[in-house]
């Protein structure tokens, strides 16, 4: 049975061509959370939609999943492209291109996946449903099903063995110095560090890890930098869950001390990405428009 989500939320196709356009507001690329942001301003979004849980995976939004979605399209249809660090690019053919045709960007795709007898087929009839994935793709291209069983392990984990996983993913990302706090009533702070850039300079940082199957909010931001002492440089957060955009907001407030914020997805994209305990699969797409023509 198909779950009914929010109608205020845009569905996959009409974020096709808003998320083109994002990505060439954004100078012809861009990270997920700088085009679900772009999205959000310029679609005009509500806070309280924007921060709308996916049923099937509360630590991201309904939003995000679709976005999710359409950049999968985009991706399969060859508009756009993800380099390894992920940063989603529009493709050069495309750059030129203002104006795209979605339904046949969603027909080129379910043909490349088997599910389109001609290119005729006509989607105008066809349901708007609310979970894409039951027409076309298994997954999206960023929610494979082992990031869904690492988001469980993780949210799951000892309390403390998270911390020190966090401890962990930090000295991979350049810190020294990471140590985890052990006592407790510690302010909020789970551990400090220092990051050195270039070799030259340094910062104190202090890290909280929250542990939450949904989202952090802007309280949660304000009471961890109530927190931090005056020879802490640096904040970061990380969640096992998303950050409210109110809580975004109020990290990034240019009057107050920055903090950084690592949220589920890109938690477990930096494990994967450090091989911390995690192996890649090797895999392969099928072009079968190739075998068909060659």
């Amino acid at each position: 049975m198909k779950t009914k989500i929010d109608k205020r939320i845009p569905r996959t196709r009409q974020l096709i061509q808003a998320t083109f356009d994002a990505l060439k507001k954004l100078g012809g690329s861009g990270k997920n959370e700088e085009i679900v942001n772009q999205l959000i301003h310029d679609l005009n979004i509500p806070d309280d939609v924007a921060d709308i849980p996916h049923k099937g995976n509360p630590n991201k939004t309904e939003l995000s999943y679709q976005a999710d979605w359409a950049r999968t399209y985009l991706n399969k249809s060859g508009v756009i492209e993800n380099s390894a660090r992920g940063v989603w690019s529009i493709r050069p053919d495309y750059a030129g291109i203002d104006i795209l045709d979605e339904k046949q960007i969603v027909l080129l795709v379910r043909l490349k996946q088997g599910q389109a007898s001609s290119e005729s087929d006509d989607l105008s009839d066809k349901p708007d449903d609310d979970d894409p994935s039951n027409d076309y793709l298994e997954y999206p291209d960023e929610l494979k099903p082992w990031r869904e069983k690492l988001a469980d392990i993780l949210q799951n984990m000892d309390p403390y063995g998270f911390e020190r996983l966090a401890q962990r993913v930090l000295r991979e990302c350049g810190f020294t110095q990471v140590e985890v706090t052990k006592k407790s009533g510690d302010g909020g702070i789970d551990g400090t560090g220092k990051l050195r850039i270039n070799g030259i300079f340094s910062f104190n940082v202090a890290f909280q890890c929250k542990r939450y199957k949904g989202m952090v909010g802007a309280g949660e931001i304000r009471d961890f930098r109530g927190s931090l002492t005056t020879d802490i440089e640096k904040g970061v957060m990380i969640t096992t869950g998303t950050f409210s955009k109110a809580a975004k907001e109020e990290a990034s407030n240019p009057g107050k001390q920055q903090i950084d914020l690592i949220d589920g997805e890109d938690f477990i994209s930096k494990i994967a990405e450090y091989g911390i305990g995690v192996r890649p699969v090797t895999t392969y797409e099928i072009d079968e428009e190739f075998f068909n023509k060659i």
